[in-house]
């Protein structure tokens, strides 16, 4: 049975409030002061709690600082009259999950914290799987996978890593199939050797042989050294091919026969050499289409296929976007030598509701921007964000399109100021030189579009 920790100083609401909620299927716990409430926390480990502003013995506000401190996980909702519903939009500020004006509807105040129970459940729950998944890949650089579909395929990746089978990793652009990849080595018996990663959309087909398979000096124009390629670099450890689909097809025989005979030799050697890798290929496109339409062959197709895991995008794994946004957040702080912003409710809304067609890639870019825009150690809002996740469906595919009728002139101009202010990650003198003005007329433009100085 849910717990909810009643804090206000009207014995009349703590009886009737409390009553009333115990009626519909909660436990309540109920205190007159924020000291009691506090303690209460404690003693009671509430699901959740209501907390009047206007209590006798300490400020509203500051009470709720001492909640979330305590409790960083705890939703709290806050209730408030109608005079003092300023101080409620400052608490949602401070992390609030809502407030309920007084006298309360009582289906919208069930409503409430059945949202806050839900998103108080969903942050535990992702802490303990990031303590889990933490411990079981320490030293992945990446934010850890800690959905209940990602959770899934970690499983996956428990029992298929220590093995020696090629793996296709299938998924579309930003979905973190690299780092999947990474964490695979990391579990495998190869971990201690190394990851070699090769792009195969990076680089032009001619040049594509070369890189794979390495050459000898004067092997062809342009091969001044010689170099070992990336098969031999992988030796002992893990080669991945990202975007498999766009290795040219003539090359794609070549690679077959390394993965069936295990050896090759480079460009302009007679020397056969032994290939020594695990391979982990990925592709954002259906492969059956690709080989269907001769872009793949289909014998290296079922060689590459041995076991396939298919990576789900961020708009199906939506439980993920707090904690991974709270991760980019820490990060771009670090890198940009910022105090840490804290994202608004309403940001976090957003983000938590937008679609992601470029899945977590768009994220961290959208994170980086509101940490760039960003007051130090103040907070990220809507303002702060790419101006696309605020647009309707249809008006940002019209954007994508170069649609004119998506954004006037001066939202144009506006957009055009915070795109470059994130390209230069702040650096307003670098801004202006890449906008072609002058500092002055920046800092104007900043002024008059409300973009933070």
């Amino acid at each position: 049975m849910p717990r909810i920790l009643l804090i206000d100083d009207d014995r009349a609401i703590l009886a009737t409030l409390g009553g009333f909620l115990e009626r519909h299927g909660y436990a309540v716990a109920t205190a007159a002061t924020a000291a009691a409430g506090l303690a209460a926390l404690g003693s009671q480990r509430p699901d959740a709690a209501l907390l009047d502003l206007g209590l006798p013995d300490a400020d509203g506000l500051e009470t709720l600082a001492s909640l979330r401190a305590q409790a960083p996980a705890l939703p709290v909702l806050v209730l408030t009259a109608n005079d003092s519903l300023g101080n409620a939009i400052e608490s949602i500020k401070r992390g609030a999950f809502h407030f309920v004006s007084k006298p309360y509807v009582p289906e919208e105040l069930l409503s409430l914290i059945r949202r806050a129970l839900e998103q108080g459940a969903l942050a535990a729950e992702n802490a303990r799987l990031t303590r889990e998944l933490e411990a079981a890949a320490p030293s992945a650089s990446a934010p850890p996978p800690i959905g209940r579909k990602m959770r899934e395929l970690a499983a996956l990746v428990a029992r298929v890593a220590p093995t020696e089978a090629n793996i296709l990793l299938c998924g579309e652009s930003g979905v973190g199939k690299e780092v999947m990849a990474s964490r695979i080595h990391q579990a495998s018996r190869r971990s201690g050797g190394a990851m070699v990663k090769l792009n195969c959309a990076a680089f032009p087909p001619n040049l594509i042989e070369g890189e794979l398979f390495g050459y000898l000096r004067g092997a062809f124009t342009g091969a001044v050294n010689d170099f070992p390629g990336m098969i031999a670099q992988a030796t002992g450890g893990t080669l991945f091919l990202d975007e498999i689909a766009e290795m040219p097809v003539e090359l794609q025989s070549r690679f077959l026969r390394v993965l069936q005979e295990r050896e090759f030799r480079s460009l302009g050697s007679t020397r056969t050499q032994r290939a020594d890798f695990r391979l982990i290929a990925a592709t954002n496109r259906p492969l059956p289409a690709a080989v269907h339409v001769g872009l793949l062959r289909q014998d290296l197709y079922y060689r590459i296929n041995t076991f396939q895991m298919e990576i789900p995008p961020l708009r199906e794994r939506r439980d993920e976007v707090p904690s991974l946004a709270a991760t980019f957040l820490r990060r771009f702080a670090g890198q940009l030598g910022k105090p840490e912003p804290r994202l608004a409710p309403e940001a976090l809304e957003l983000l938590e509701h937008y679609e992601w067609p470029g899945n977590i890639r768009e994220l961290q870019n959208a994170i980086e921007y509101g940490v760039v825009l960003a007051q130090p150690g103040g907070w990220i809002t809507q303002k702060e964000l790419p101006r696309e996740l605020t647009l309707p469906p249809h008006l940002r595919q019209a954007l994508a399109e170069g649609g004119s009728e998506t954004l006037n002139l001066l939202d144009r101009e506006r957009e055009t100021i915070l795109s470059a202010l994130a390209q230069c990650h702040g650096n307003k003198k670098k801004a202006a030189q890449l906008l072609g003005i002058h500092r002055p007329t920046l800092y104007s433009k900043m002024k008059r579009y409300g973009i933070a100085l």
